[in-house]
């Protein structure tokens, strides 16, 4: 990444990636991307990835593209950027105070006793279903048996998922897929979504891609991928060539190497939470497959939980009714930190919850 960006400053390498480039991405950071997550299980190719500024962005930019009055369907909880970019570009049509819904969105509810996978039957009506797997915040990954009700589902209602598989790094369980398009029927109906922030640390450089199949297709025929080509083109200029300098060298067997350890270090410490939480007798799930640990308490408030958890032991957590409704009662807690200050954390939680 820093000799792209040495390059720059010269002729012969601003001449080589400088300036506007390809709005879906440099071409040799698109092969890897199949090589890397692909080529193996999939029929996705290079002219089927496009490189962003990220997954939340490219999700904002879809909402564009299908434009507004749709019905969206959302994991509830999930990443609050689905409904929040669904409200923005005008799908929804008022608030419930009441039940702290908008109105035209589908909330399908997640939770222990349904294994964190919604009954589908609700989302029947929408244009549109979000799915995220593994799940931020509850850390569940869906079975190759449940992507498959998925795909069969949305293709079944004329549907289109965008499938978030920002932290499909972290699977290990085997019957989870890492990528949606390991399932049959999934390029009829999917987008799958994923980023390099989880993986290699660019929260704050930003890159990521987008998977549009050729074969997807609007309800009059037309081209999902056509359309989507138009609106980076449009919208977008490209994601840094600097950033994408960082995504090969991320890519190559080193930084792939790398990257290994970096996410085992991450579920190392979600595990070591999940252990503190349930030797502290509360339920817990996620932690194995994804870098969240989802904390059950017994219906408290969230957001009071959330203070307790402040004011006793100075650890920030994310109260789960910020990711929708059904996440009251439940607090999330990230893996993503130095061991010894997980440690600290521990010991805090043992000394002020223990009693």
């Amino acid at each position: 990444m820093a000799n792209a960006a040495l390059a720059l400053g010269t002729v012969a390498g601003y001449e080589k990636t400088g300036g506007y480039g390809s709005e879906a991405g440099q071409q040799p950071l698109r092969d890897a991307i199949v090589k890397r997550f692909y080529s193996e299980k999939t029929k996705i190719n290079a002219s089927e990835i496009f490189v962003s500024d990220g997954s939340k962005c490219d999700i904002s930019r879809m909402q564009q593209m299908f434009g507004p009055g749709r019905k969206v369907a959302v994991q509830d909880p999930a990443y609050p950027a689905y409904v929040d970019s669904s409200v923005i570009n005008g799908h929804c049509t008022g608030y419930d105070e009441k039940t702290k819904r908008y109105e035209n969105i589908v909330y399908m509810e997640c939770v222990p006793g349904n294994d964190f996978f919604p009954n589908l039957e609700a989302a029947k009506e929408a244009d549109i279903i979000f799915f995220c797997s593994p799940n931020n915040p509850t850390g569940a990954a869906a079975t190759r048996a449940q992507c498959k009700e998925l795909v069969d589902f949305a293709n079944k209602n004329g549907q289109i998922v965008i499938f978030d598989a920002a932290y499909a790094f972290y699977i290990e369980n085997p019957d989870c897929p890492k990528t949606i398009f390991e399932i049959e029927g999934a390029e009829t109906c999917c987008i799958e979504s994923c980023s390099f922030s989880k993986y290699a640390g660019f929260t704050g450089l930003r890159l990521g891609w987008t998977v549009v199949p050729e074969a997807l297709k609007f309800a009059d025929g037309s081209s999902v991928r056509f359309d989507w080509n138009r609106c980076m083109c449009t919208a977008f200029n490209g994601a840094s060539n600097v950033a994408q300098g960082g995504g090969l060298a991320a890519l190559s067997d080193e930084g792939w190497k790398s990257m290994q350890e970096t996410v085992g270090f991450y579920k190392e410490n979600a595990k070591m939470l999940k252990k503190c939480f349930e030797e502290l007798g509360f339920k817990v799930y996620g932690a194995v497959d994804a870098p969240y640990v989802w904390v059950d308490f017994d219906g408290r408030d969230s957001w009071e939980v959330f203070t307790e958890i402040l004011t006793k032991t100075d650890i920030v957590t994310t109260p789960g009714a910020g990711f929708g409704p059904t996440g009251d009662g439940f607090v999330r807690m990230s893996a993503f930190c130095h061991r010894e200050n997980l440690e600290t954390a521990i010991e805090r939680l043992k000394k002020e919850f223990g009693k």
